[in-house]
């Protein structure tokens, strides 16, 4: 039965932790808050039912309330971008807010060639540069720099082909910079994805010569053969500003 009276108040549980906090919140830091109050020494039955409660329904407690509150047309919303959730004010209301608090300064909004490059990158991750370029068809050295610098995207590891080229893949900042809650609420975009990107060839496994042989290695049997130089696509030769 405590259980159950908790269930049906976490919503609101969950709507103060979010009035009061500084930052946005995830369902992983609401489940901690909820698992530390349990813990605290003479908590009450109803507060220690909530140790280790289910994510799942803390994600059916905030959905229902974004819904309420999207429902009651108030003057603000509850968001979830980036996976975190938080209370924000509607666009409406903004010349009133910034008399009140200020304008607050916004970093310098994005050129066109870099939201063309973030683009790729969002849409196709991890990506190497050659790709990017593949596409886009200019070197984009400088718009890659560009957007590391800025936070919106990282190293994602090497791809598993010929000179271990880097990946690049978009950052949380990303989802905050366009407010999305993840990659999947990016708008469709088909023909991106479909534009034929060229990868060089996968590495070779190389087993060392017979005794007596030349010295050099040769591509075992099972590896596939490496790619020509003709075959390789050409490099874009027009530099890109950021």
């Amino acid at each position: 039965m405590v259980q159950e009276l908790l269930f049906t108040e976490l919503k609101f549980v969950i709507e103060s932790l979010l009035m009061a906090s500084p930052k946005p919140l995830s369902v992983s830091d609401l489940r901690d808050i909820l698992t530390r109050a349990a813990d605290e020494e003479g908590a009450v039955e109803a507060v220690r039912s909530g140790r280790k409660l289910p994510p799942a329904k803390i994600e059916e407690a905030l959905a229902e309330l974004a819904r309420e509150h999207a429902a009651a047309g108030r003057s603000y919303t509850l968001l979830c971008v980036a996976g975190a959730w938080q209370f924000v004010t509607k666009a409406e209301f903004g010349p009133w807010l910034r008399a009140f608090a200020g304008a607050k300064s916004r970093p310098p909004k994005l050129s066109q060639p870099a939201l063309e490059t973030l683009a790729v990158v969002a849409y196709r991750q991890p990506v190497t540069r050659a790709e990017i370029e593949q596409i886009r068809g200019v070197a984009v050295d400088a718009v890659v720099v560009t957007l590391k610098e800025r936070g919106l995207i990282c190293e994602g590891g090497r791809a598993e082909v010929i000179g271990r080229p880097m990946q690049y893949v978009t950052t949380s900042a990303f989802l905050e910079y366009f407010g999305l809650d993840s990659l999947g609420s990016l708008p469709a975009a088909d023909e991106l994805r479909r534009i034929p990107a060229q990868r060089p060839e996968a590495l070779l496994t190389l087993e060392p010569a017979a005794p007596g042989a030349p010295d050099a290695a040769v591509p075992s049997e099972t590896a596939p053969a490496e790619a020509s130089p003709a075959a390789a696509p050409e490099a874009p030769t027009a530099p890109e500003a950021a």
